[in-house]
């Protein structure tokens, strides 16, 4: 009788081994695949306590800040103009109450500047209390710079009268007024700040202020000749005054930051948040520093940037992701990612010497 053990031995060959497929094995960590050059941090499969996949989205240049002062600047300015512009007659014979034009239109571009962050980052409450506080200093510094502005015209337009100058037509002239109307500009850079609290802010609006309210200026009359229309001469140079100081103050306010946030994703993308106070509040509050909206994951203060001399760090009381590690305090770098609910941001700094 045969043994039960006794079974046929199985042969494996090379050509059987050749048809074997093996199975493709998943994306590490369960990972989602993503597009080519698509830009990404975190994992999207990861726990919902962790942090997701962010694309860089493209900036608007609505959310520049020389953008949005300089139309800001310009509307008001406008503003000022258009409630003024009746008091003037006939070939420019003006009333007395056309004497209160100039500090009108730095009163209402103070306005403009005061309010156009709060605005572009969709803070009602804090465009409201902005703006009535960029309304009364502008209305105190309007008179006030009004007056030194004429006694500084004055005084050069004498000089260079002395020196043989003696008509509007020559660019000596309209160096003159540019340099007076810069006063107006120092107002507008001071409102900029101060709504704010913030005294670099006010430092950063002065200088750019200067400059642009200077260039508008020497242009106002070269503008008046090309119209040859008192009306439209004003109204074009007067918006511009408001556009350049306006423009200026972001430009030079830009240039001169040396620690700030930059919106990567989110519905503020392309924005930057410039970090001048020691502490920035972060959160869905509107009276956080930087206000987060629409999303409801985030706290009413979410988190405080701190700066601690040369050094920047985080402090979160919600759900906040560093670089894709969670974060509750820590030090940044420059090039850190940081998330907040559907926001990202990067942070970055000037390189010191």
């Amino acid at each position: 009788m045969a043994s039960t053990d006794d079974k046929p031995a199985m042969k494996i060959t090379l050509e059987d081994l050749a048809k074997v497929e093996l199975p493709s094995p998943a994306p590490a960590g369960n990972m989602a695949p993503t597009a080519a050059g698509a830009k990404q941090y975190g994992n999207i499969a990861a726990p919902a306590d962790g942090p997701a996949i962010v694309t860089e989205e493209k900036g608007h240049i609505f959310l520049q800040g020389w953008f949005y002062l300089g139309v800001a600047g310009m509307l008001g300015a406008l503003a000022g103009w258009g409630i003024c512009e009746p008091f003037f007659g006939e070939h420019g014979k003006a009333s007395w109450l056309a004497l209160i034009t100039l500090p009108v239109i730095v009163m209402l571009t103070c306005l403009g500047l005061g309010i156009a962050e709060s605005i572009v980052e969709r803070s009602g409450k804090k465009a409201l209390i902005r703006g009535l506080t960029a309304l009364g200093l502008g209305a105190v510094f309007g008179v006030i710079f009004d007056i030194a502005a004429e006694m500084v015209f004055g005084l050069l337009r004498a000089i260079i009268i002395s020196l043989g100058v003696h008509t509007a037509k020559n660019p000596a002239f309209w160096l003159v007024r540019g340099i007076a109307w810069a006063v107006f500009g120092v107002a507008g850079g001071i409102v900029y700040g101060l709504t704010d609290r913030s005294g670099r802010k006010t430092k950063y609006g002065i200088i750019g202020g200067l400059i642009g309210a200077g260039l508008g200026g020497a242009i106002f009359d070269p503008i008046s000749f090309a119209t040859q229309t008192g009306t439209v001469s004003r109204g074009v140079g007067f918006a511009l005054l408001g556009l350049a100081t306006g423009v200026a103050i972001g430009i030079v306010e830009s240039a001169l930051k040396d620690r700030w946030l930059y919106v990567a994703s989110g519905p503020l993308a392309g924005k930057q948040f410039i970090l001048y106070k020691p502490i920035t509040t972060i959160g869905s509050s509107q009276s956080s520093d930087i206000y987060l909206f629409k999303d409801t994951s985030i706290l009413p203060q979410h988190g405080v940037i701190e700066l601690r001399g040369a050094q920047t760090f985080i402090r979160s009381d919600g759900p906040v992701f560093v670089s894709g590690a969670p974060a509750r305090y820590r030090a940044l770098q420059s090039g850190d990612l940081i998330q907040i609910g559907r926001y990202a941001f990067h942070f970055r700094e000037r390189q010191r010497n």
